[in-house]
């Protein structure tokens, strides 16, 4: 039987059993979950209309919470984990999850600059007009979650071969959202031209926008070119700031691994020509540096209860070569424990959240509206328990720069 025969009920039932969770089970995982249905339901469909299986999956990672970009949020899609919609060959793109190339540059120094030396070398950078490939660069560092930290390295006795101090750039390649002579843009609703050449796909949950063939090859050439891009970018903000540094890390955790495998806010401990990973969590406590290890494992897979839906599924595989370790705390949010119920109106989704006083329900839609924090090192716990990574170091921030 076709799935797209069944009702909707059906389908979501249907689409949460391809969702595999290692969250922490607060509220904002259990948002995530619940809105990540309707994406991967309307990805079962895509698949089908296209003779694919329909079987995309998410798996996610400790940090597992809402996105507060609201296409994204609208589209279906929650953040913390690893999408995958196909064998990595097949020629299908979703679009809506918007990759964007962001990720995080460690860096290592022997000294920390006082305060205001960053401060004045922040001021003239930002006044200095700086090029990769003939794109003038965005300075974007003091918006959104994009930040500049800065710590004093804690290192672990079993691995000493760190400096004494050490900065993170966290940014992604904001030049390259629209279209530009280097390539058609990464966002279909900042680029007429990939809007143009997507195909707008109908499901029983609102549409998704899809490249297929030489579209998608066009597209994951150019998603190339940003990841590089946005990766110097880091690099190029960095030695502006800082002069000489080493390099530790420079890794993305929002962006396209092939044609049907995404970072949706996680790391990928594979092919990254890196083998250490942060961790970065609010602005008043430790981030750390991780070496990632090979996951899932079969014992961590029967741990979790996954063996057997897996097996039943037929994606065990992607289990067992998830390889993925978390990039942050995640939202989070402190009035609210659970969702009772998800209330849909002419393709509108209001979730019912149940609060943590057990008095009354707050119904919301747009969670940028949601008032949040970041979590805490529980993260980081989890993660270690799971054996997605272990601790390398600590860093013990200094000074944070949103400027």
């Amino acid at each position: 039987m076709r799935i797209e025969k069944l009702e909707k009920t059906e389908l979501l039932k249907r689409a949460a059993k391809y969702y595999f969770s290692m969250g922490l089970g607060d509220g904002a995982s259990y948002l995530c979950r619940e809105n990540m249905k309707y994406g991967l339901a309307k990805i079962h469909m895509v698949q089908e209309k296209f003779g694919l299986d329909p079987n995309a999956t998410f798996v996610s990672t400790p940090d597992e919470t809402v996105t507060r970009n609201l296409t994204r949020w609208k589209a279906g899609f929650g953040y913390g984990g690893k999408l995958v919609w196909g064998s990595g060959t097949d020629k299908l793109i979703i679009l809506d999850v918007k990759p964007n190339a962001c990720g995080m540059l460690v860096g290592g120094l022997d000294e920390l600059p006082e305060s205001d030396q960053l401060i004045e070398r922040v001021h003239n950078a930002k006044k200095e007009d700086l090029y990769i490939d003939d794109v003038k660069i965005d300075w974007d560092l003091g918006e959104g979650n994009h930040f500049i930290d800065l710590f004093k390295v804690i290192k672990r006795s079993l691995y000493s071969d760190l400096p004494e101090y050490a900065f993170i750039i966290h940014g992604s390649a904001s030049e390259l959202r629209g279209e530009t002579e280097k390539g058609l843009g990464l966002y279909f609703d900042k680029s007429e031209n990939l809007k143009e050449k997507s195909e707008v796909i109908e499901t029983k949950f609102g549409t998704l926008h899809v490249l297929v063939d030489s579209a998608a090859e066009e597209y994951l050439k150019f998603y190339q070119y940003a990841e590089d891009f946005a990766k110097e970018k880091r690099k190029m903000v960095a030695e502006a700031i800082f002069g000489n540094f080493r390099v530790i890390s420079n890794v993305t955790h929002q962006g396209l691994l092939n044609y049907n495998e995404l970072l949706l806010g996680c790391q990928n401990i594979k092919n990254q020509n890196a083998t250490i990973f942060p961790i970065a969590l609010r602005a008043d406590l430790p981030a750390f540096l991780m070496k990632g290890i090979n996951n899932l494992d079969d014992e961590i897979i029967e741990a979790l209860g996954f063996t057997k839906r897996a097996e039943d599924l037929g994606v065990m595989d992607r289990l067992k070569n998830a390889n993925i370790i978390p990039h942050g705390g995640g939202y989070a949010f402190s009035d609210f424990i659970n969702v009772q119920a998800v209330i849909e109106i002419e393709g509108e989704r209001y979730f019912v959240l149940e609060m943590q006083t057990d008095v009354g329900n707050k119904i919301c839609s747009d969670v940028r509206e949601m008032e949040f924090d970041y979590r805490g090192k529980g993260v980081v716990l989890r993660t270690v328990e799971l054996r997605l990574g272990e601790i390398l170091a600590r860093l013990i921030p200094r000074y944070v720069l949103k400027i």
